[in-house]
């Protein structure tokens, strides 16, 4: 029977072979720690900034001081594992290539993701102010609720229409998908649209499918034609009652969401619309995102007609 300790001589001096394969001889180690660092930092910095509560301090003095904290930790982490240097490159890459053939978290990814940050960081964009006078019965309620046909075919056939007609090849469209198909709907309602007032001395409610006929009527059918295409494909809007104006808004899943949405707005889909403008929209008291769609406004989240808001109808799926 081989005896331990000469199994550990003939073992210990080819891992010291190997060992000494591996590691990468100064000042090299150090360079390639600081440039893995800032890879491994910009997806987990991007991670905890779209997860955590915007303080909003001045000069993103939060956002610096996080991403200071993260090379510090990293930077630290790294040294201590030195010896392990290519290895370690090796994984990151290797995590990095499967993302991105599989769909996951990958190259592509990071980079928009990048650019989101970035571009949020910057933006100024701040939520409207809701002023409620006096919350009041939804108009018409149970009129407006049976004219969002949403399950109607003719209305999620328009709804699909719109998606496969606008926006299909814009970076980000996957991990965006259903809400850039809203903001297709809303190109394509918007661009069509065409305002006629209700018959003098009452208030006419149009379905879904009745102004779809002529893509034509008052703020009333737009905002039901609207939210009726927007949760024919699993969205949720909601229409918000104001003294003489109704109109449509669309909940954003998330702050991270959010970020994405502006950019794309911005930068992407309506960039000529949208250029030096800020995008309106709510923080409902649960924290929730709507996305002004008003008919008045040339791009998604474009000015409120009017700030006062008197009721609100949720269409939650």
């Amino acid at each position: 029977m081989p005896n331990k300790t000469n199994i550990n001589k003939d073992v210990l001096p080819e891992i010291k072979k190997w060992y000494s394969k591996l590691k990468v001889p100064s000042p090299w180690d150090n360079i390639i720690i600081l440039v893995l660092n800032v890879l491994i930092t910009i997806p987990i910095f991007i991670i905890i900034h779209q997860n955590i509560i915007d303080p909003n301090w001045p000069l993103q003095l939060d956002r610096i001081i996080l991403f200071i904290a993260i090379v510090g930790l990293l930077q630290f982490i790294l040294q201590k594992m030195k010896k392990l240097l290519l290895v370690l490159i090796f994984i990151y890459l290797i995590v990095l290539v499967w993302g991105t053939f599989t769909g996951g978290y990958g190259y592509d990814k990071i980079i928009d993701d990048y650019k989101v940050m970035i571009y949020a960081m910057a933006d100024d964009s701040a939520p409207q102010d809701v002023i409620i006078a006096k919350l009041l019965p939804f108009p018409n309620k149970a009129k407006v609720i049976n004219a969002i046909e949403y399950d109607n075919p003719k209305v999620r056939n328009f709804a699909l229409m719109a998606t496969t007609k606008h926006f299909t090849n814009v970076p980000g469209y996957h991990q965006n998908r259903q809400v850039i198909q809203c903001l297709a709907i809303f190109k394509e309602i918007k661009t069509r649209w065409n305002y006629v007032n209700d018959p003098k001395g009452r208030e006419y409610i149009a379905t879904a499918t009745e102004s779809l006929i002529h893509f034509s009527g008052d703020c009333d059918d737009y905002s039901i034609l609207m939210a009726a295409c927007i949760r024919a494909i699993g969205g949720t809007p909601r229409l918000i009652h104001t003294k003489e104006h109704m109109y449509p808004e669309m909940l954003i899943e998330n702050k991270a969401q959010f970020e994405q949405v502006v950019y794309l707005i911005k930068e992407v889909l309506f960039k000529e619309e949208a250029k030096g403008k800020e995008i309106a929209y709510h923080v409902d008291e649960r924290g929730q995102i709507w996305l002004n769609l008003d008919y008045t406004a040339q791009y998604p989240g474009g000015p409120f007609m009017s700030k006062e808001i008197l009721g609100q109808l949720t269409l939650s799926n």
